[in-house]
């Protein structure tokens, strides 16, 4: 390239790190580091209202999870700081009466009652509404005055009454007639600029070369090239993604997982409103709100009130897929693949060979889906080729976030573990699997359909009697061993191994999935699975003819 290409990823902290705004993270680090360029982060908080305290560390953490690193933003700094869009006023301000000294931007004095009457007018008349811009701009004088009678006063650039072409590389000439465009607001009543004016100047500032977003965002760009005409600003190259869609046809929402625990909770009679309310964290008043659709919780109240009624939540934010026990470099292979592909066939790729040959010019005008099976199919894939350091580090990270017991294993007992959940989907799936090894016996609580499949089945308590009294008397406790007494006993009854081993399963882990039995029973060692063998027995005796 003729210049050095200048990306930026620019979030709102306004929730949680959606995996579309990951998408449009990954592409432009991608593009940048295959063209030797700078990557930057910034924040764009000046949306006061909607901004959520948790998020902007989220955000950071996500991405870093996902292994994309930035040259300049926050925690790194740069030349072209602040990155915090709320720490740029006075840069922003200074724009701001460039274009009112000029002419080509005025005050507004509309109350937010006079402005819905211009909409329900719009409405009535069957249009869109179009702010009528004054034949006379307003005074500094005018504009002060109406702040003193306590009017909230906001700026609105005059946009150009001339045609707007925007090049895009993914759409080509998009063309928008004149006057199509009304006048936009700049700067809010409270003093902040809007993400329009915000962002080119930003852009213009820090030397953005390429902005590459969602598709959205196309309808925001003649505004924006006719601000950046009107300040002398240049004109980035840009890249409009399509969009991303769900099973169900919808884009992906980040309204999905409130929205499904409103449903669960609507749905069942059982539900306590005060446990809910305890367990988010939040008022009653609050949870009440909630299911009006009055309001909506932070997400990490949003996922331990899921929590406490045992609802598995679809995963729409980054940190959901971690939580759920994706890899980094799954999701960051499967994201680059929504709407873009190498041009050979290939989908199972590292980041090197993604970084190699990705490229604005190969994305696809038509909307890619999010198919989740296939991000299941690309992770387990992904799980068996990391290596064996790696994919303990991998582990141990997740175990630490979610707060498993299986923590404490050591390294051996970690490769161990691994190493008997070949196959694995999700580090989930490991987890879940091998959690019965470090509960107290006590701990284990039975699944209802386990005991009544497996435990209260047919003579299933009289096998398991049996299986403890010859584990019990094994002078060698060895995978082994433990392998051929269980096909022994099988084989004198007449019955297929699972016959045998699923009663024992469950005795030891209170369900029907866990890691490979023989393995199961020598990891936790003689004495422990006697001891959850004789609460089995106790707890169920009653139950044998079930």
């Amino acid at each position: 390239m003729s210049e050095s290409v200048v990306t930026r990823f620019a979030p709102s902290p306004t929730g949680y790190l959606h995996v579309g705004g990951a998408r449009t993270a990954i592409f432009n680090w991608l593009f940048t580091r295959r063209h030797g360029g700078k990557f930057l982060l910034r924040i764009e908080d000046t949306d006061t209202k909607r901004n959520t305290p948790t998020a902007t560390a989220q955000v950071i953490s996500d991405l870093r999870w996902l292994g994309i690193d930035w040259d300049e933003g926050p925690e790194v700094g740069g030349p072209n700081g602040p990155y915090m869009q709320s720490e740029r006023r006075e840069i922003y301000e200074k724009y701001i009466r460039q274009l009112i000294e000029e002419g080509t931007a005025y005050y507004c004095f509309e109350t937010a009652e006079e402005l819905a009457a211009m909409r329900e007018e719009a409405s009535a008349q069957k249009k869109n509404l179009k702010y009528s811009r004054p034949e006379v701009f307003p005074s500094k004088k005018e504009m002060e005055k109406a702040k003193a009678d306590g009017r909230g006063v906001t700026v609105r650039f005059a946009v150009p009454d001339e045609p707007i072409v925007v090049q895009d590389v993914v759409r080509g000439e998009v063309s928008f007639a004149a006057g199509e465009i009304g006048d936009f607001i700049i700067q809010k009543s409270d003093g902040f600029p809007t993400y329009n004016f915000a962002c080119i100047v930003d852009d213009e500032l820090m030397g953005v070369t390429h902005v590459c977003r969602g598709q959205e965002h196309l309808m925001n760009t003649p505004g924006q090239q006719g601000l950046q005409d009107a300040l002398g600003f240049r004109r980035p190259v840009y890249v409009h993604m399509s969009v991303t869609v769900s099973e169900g046809g919808g884009k992906l929402s980040k309204r999905e997982r409130p929205e499904a625990l409103r449903k669960a909770i609507k749905s069942r009679a059982d539900i306590d409103v005060e446990n809910l309310a305890d367990a988010g964290g939040i008022s009653i008043e609050q949870v009440e709100m909630f299911l009006k659709g009055e309001s909506s919780p932070d997400m990490p109240v949003v996922n331990a009130m899921a929590q406490s009624i045992g609802l598995h939540l679809p995963e729409i934010n980054v940190v959901d897929f971690f939580n759920s026990g994706y890899l980094p470099e799954t999701m960051v292979n499967f994201l680059a693949l929504l709407g873009w592909n190498p041009g050979d066939g290939r989908e199972i790729m590292t980041v090197e060979e993604l970084i190699e040959c990705f490229d604005f010019g190969r994305l696809t005008k038509t909307n890619s889906l999010f198919d989740r099976k296939k991000l299941l199919s690309f992770n387990t894939e992904r799980i068996r080729m990391l290596g064996e350091e790696k994919l303990v580090e991998r582990f141990r990270e997740y175990l630490k976030a979610v707060k498993s017991p299986v923590l404490s294993a050591d390294d051996v007992l970690f490769k161990r573990i691994i190493k008997s959940c070949e196959g694995a989907r999700t580090l989930e799936d490991i987890e879940r699997k091998s959690r019965f090894l470090f509960l107290e016996d006590e701990q284990i609580e039975y699944d209802e359909k386990a005991v009544k499949k497996v435990l209260l089945k047919g003579d299933s308590l009289t096998v398991l009697a049996l299986v403890r009294e010859k584990l019990a008397s094994m002078e060698e406790f060895s995978g082994e061993g433990i392998e051929q007494m269980l096909r022994n006993l099988a084989e004198e009854r007449g019955v297929g191994l699972g016959k045998v081993a699923q009663p024992l399963r469950v005795a030891l882990c209170g369900t029907t999935v866990s890691l490979s039995i023989f393995g199961s029973v020598q990891m936790l060692g003689r004495e422990r699975v006697l001891s959850r063998i004789d609460r089995t027995l106790k707890e169920f005796k009653t139950g044998n003819q079930a």
